[in-house]
């Protein structure tokens, strides 16, 4: 339950300056030249994936619809602007009226994608769509980095639950925001309380080292512990002898402890001598969860280990060595006149190198093959082949201003296992390797 469900206040702040300052400075050019109401097309796709990874995750889309939602220039904002001559008095005027009132169609959240994928497009008049770039794309890079790695550290660890534990690792923000992409890559809960209360995200958490430092002995902390939370509590057994503290541990809650956790050392060797001597004490339903600086590579080490859970932190905020996707926002598409039903023409940057980009507006297709694996992601500007109409991708996200794509964060998480699970099996694979589908382009 949130703040909405409660009935209580929830403050809505504009999102209208998570932008650059170039957005407003084209703004006010263009308004003075005209050329501001020509509807446009753009669209964000990145030109590759991170390097070793065979698909990505679309997350974000959620905040991406709640930031456009309010991306609006209330008089704080305004006199802001106006107080550091941002834009002159005609475009702050503009501004005062300011929503989104165009056409956003994008991969559902939780979808997967590969290079050169139309992940979201954005339709409206220049002035209008232009504006967004930044706050889409802050959402959408961030949020698709960290559930990709969620995603490979969900694949690593099985049937086995991850939890979310990284609040400390980053921005206090930031940090409320990979709870919710890591959960829909494949996490089961968070440690992160603003998560939980914004997402509905299950929450999870009993004590760290500083609670047993802070009592005259261990056996002291643990009996604090289990007096408090009961016997089904996970007691931290690694601040001093392990195996002394799993004896005491099991004495003090008795041998349906309902938990121990490791957070140092050679967690595959310790994580056996545990089970062993746990068993041995009669507490062989007691499950063993371990953390430590973990990532879908160490995860994946301690497969064969009798394991039950991971806690993840700084590896999976930070996107496990990728905290970004390189996500571009790109114009492809514009009327050459003010007319709302003008035709549209094609336009792309053509720089020498990696940053050319396909212009057009874009339809994108996933192709199965005979067994229903996809064989290829196809996208096209042209009219879509009869045999692929039935699997499109891009859904209506905003229609006139107004969005119609909202649902639960559970439906994302579900999304992503399916698409996951249509993928080619190497998809899965953690060694280094190309995108597991082609981009065909028609």
């Amino acid at each position: 339950m949130n703040a909405a469900d409660l009935g209580l206040p929830v403050e809505v702040p504009s999102t209208a300056l998570f932008t650059d300052r170039y957005e407003l400075t084209m703004l006010q050019a263009a308004l003075r030249a005209g050329t501001a109401d020509r509807r446009s097309v753009f669209e964000v796709f990145t030109r590759r994936l991170p390097e070793g990874r065979r698909y990505g995750v679309v997350a974000g889309t959620g905040r991406v619809l709640d930031a456009v939602e309010n991306f609006r220039f209330d008089s704080a904002v305004l006199d802001f602007m106006a107080e550091q001559k941002i834009v002159d008095e005609p475009t702050l005027e503009w501004l005062a009226d300011y929503r989104f009132r165009g056409d956003i169609w994008g991969y559902p959240e939780g979808e997967v994608y590969f290079p050169g994928s139309p992940i979201m497009r954005v339709e409206g008049t220049f002035a209008e769509a232009v504006l967004l770039e930044t706050v889409i794309l802050s959402i959408l890079n961030h949020d698709s980095a960290v559930a990709a790695a969620a995603s490979r550290m969900s694949v690593a660890a099985g049937d086995r639950p991850l939890m979310e534990m990284g609040a400390r690792r980053t921005h206090e923000l930031a940090a409320v925001a990979a709870a919710r992409a890591a959960y829909v890559g494949g996490f089961a809960t968070t440690s992160d309380l603003a998560a939980g209360f914004r997402y509905n995200i299950p929450t999870v958490g009993t004590s760290a080292h500083a609670f047993t430092l802070l009592h005259d002995s261990e056996r002291d902390a643990f009996t604090a512990q289990v007096d408090s939370l009961g016997g089904r509590t996970t007691l931290l057994v690694d601040t001093y002898d392990v195996t002394e503290a799993v004896r005491t541990a099991v004495e003090v809650a008795g041998p349906e402890l309902g938990a121990v956790r490791i957070d140092s050392g050679d967690l595959l060797l310790i994580a056996h001598r545990v089970r062993q001597q746990l068993d041995d004490l009669g507490a062989d339903k007691t499950k063993i969860v371990v953390t430590s600086d973990l990532d879908e590579y160490a995860i994946a080490s301690l497969a064969a280990a009798p394991v039950d859970a991971y806690g993840v932190g700084t590896q999976l905020v930070t996107g496990s060595g990728h905290p970004t996707c390189s996500m571009v926002y790109k114009l492809v598409a514009r009327a050459d006149s003010n007319e709302p039903a003008g035709p549209l023409r094609p336009v792309a940057k053509k720089s020498m190198g990696a940053k050319s980009s396909a212009g057009g507006r874009k339809w994108a297709a996933r192709r199965p093959d005979a067994d229903g694996i996809a064989e290829a992601e196809v996208v096209g500007t042209g009219p879509v082949p009869d045999e692929l109409a039935g699997h499109l991708l891009q859904v209506p996200l905003v229609r006139e201003g107004e969005v119609v794509a909202r649902e639960p964060l559970d439906a994302a998480r579900d999304r992503h296992i399916r698409a996951r699970a249509g993928l080619p099996m190497s998809a899965t694979q953690l060694s280094r390797g190309e995108a597991v589908l082609p981009t065909e382009y028609v």
